[in-house]
């Protein structure tokens, strides 16, 4: 009996404001676009019933894959078309009614756009007044697809104004060093394949994307360790006396800082200590430069940075699906004040596995 009265999901205020705002002005637009233009017999609704259910779907629940606009628009649209061919075949209308929602469903599944207003649009059509008849197919177009239309417009603009991509798209992978092999720690753990298996060994018609099910997992694996670690920030594992240079400063220089202090890497300052790059120790003594030369002739601009009071487990991943070695680390002002190499975080790794704590 649990079953009929499932938990409560947690709705944040933005939500209830995104979910009722955004239906009311998809409706209103939805309405306006077709009753402005009137095209269609006399009693044509200028907005069917169904859209309503729609609105839900993408103001509610917008990372549904029965709410992508392919889902919205290809759903209603193809099945107010067999609704309608349902009843111009069959006389009966409660025939015509059964026959509509069962073909439009068959009809959603091999376009790959099922929506369950679909179904209801299917109904409207084979149960239709005189308007709609009159109409015929071109009712799936006007004012059904219009209808849609208007209200994905809208969807698509309140959605992501309010900081809820949409259409929704799976979080894209880090790019790993390698183009062969896929970054470490997705090799290792849940794949979305085993989701996909899941779901099909289950056979309960789970209506979830696997690639979604497998960032929500990893989300929470990366917090599990931040819990793990005793919410260690970067700056208490970080190194301190790190060495630098300037753009302007030669190669000889950095190359003397590196054998001095016995470091593989130097991060490349502006005058107020914001990181503008880094150069490693390949860059430096594997190309045939004149020792002359600036640093900026060689340094790596496209680098990553943390801030000190971040999670450690926020660096895990810029280490092995990234392949840096070097992070610099920054304060809240974007000033460096410390380096994480790999020695640190095996260190916290290392005593975190063997459970003696790392605070």
């Amino acid at each position: 009996m649990r079953a009929f009265v499932p938990s409560r999901p947690h709705y944040s205020r933005l939500e209830f404001a995104r979910g009722g705002a955004g239906a009311f002005v998809g409706i209103v637009i939805a309405s306006v676009v077709v009753r402005a233009i009137g095209a269609g017999p006399v009693g044509l609704p200028f907005i069917v019933a169904p859209i309503g259910a729609s609105a839900v779907l993408v103001f509610a629940a917008p990372a549904s894959p029965l709410a992508q606009p392919w889902a919205v628009l290809g759903g209603n649209t193809a099945s107010a078309a067999v609704g309608v061919m349902a009843a111009n075949l069959v006389d009966d209308t409660m025939t015509a009614a059964a026959l509509a929602v069962g073909a439009a469903i068959v009809v959603m599944m091999l376009l790959g756009c099922l929506h369950p207003p679909g179904g209801a649009c299917a109904l409207f059509a084979a149960v239709g007044a005189k308007a709609v008849r009159e109409q015929g197919f071109a009712f799936a177009l006007w004012p059904v697809a219009a209808n849609t239309t208007a209200l994905l417009l809208v969807a698509i603009t309140v959605n992501n104004l309010t900081g809820r991509q949409y259409p929704h798209v799976a979080t894209p992978p880090p790019a790993g060093p390698s183009s062969i092999d896929k970054p470490p720690t997705q090799r290792l753990g849940l794949q979305t394949t085993d989701v996909e298996a899941a779901i099909k060994r289950l056979d309960q018609g789970l209506d979830v994307n696997p690639a979604d099910v497998v960032t929500l997992i990893r989300d929470a694996e990366r917090h599990a360790l931040d819990r793990r670690l005793g919410q260690l920030a970067v700056g208490s594992i970080m190194a301190r006396d790190v060495q630098t240079v300037h753009p302007d400063d030669s190669l000889f220089r950095g190359r003397m800082l590196m054998n001095r202090h016995h470091v593989k890497a130097l991060p490349v300052l502006s005058p107020d200590d914001h990181v503008l790059g880094i150069v490693s120790i390949a860059d430096l003594f594997n190309l045939d430069i004149a020792e002359l030369a600036p640093v900026s002739s060689v340094m790596t601009t496209d680098v990553a940075t943390i801030r000190d009071d971040s999670p450690v487990a926020n660096i895990i991943q810029l280490m092995t699906d990234r392949g840096f070695q070097h992070i610099p680390v920054v304060d809240g002002d974007g000033r460096l004040v410390g380096i994480v190499t790999r020695n640190e975080l095996i260190a916290v790794m290392h005593r975190a596995l063997l459970g003696d704590g790392v605070a």
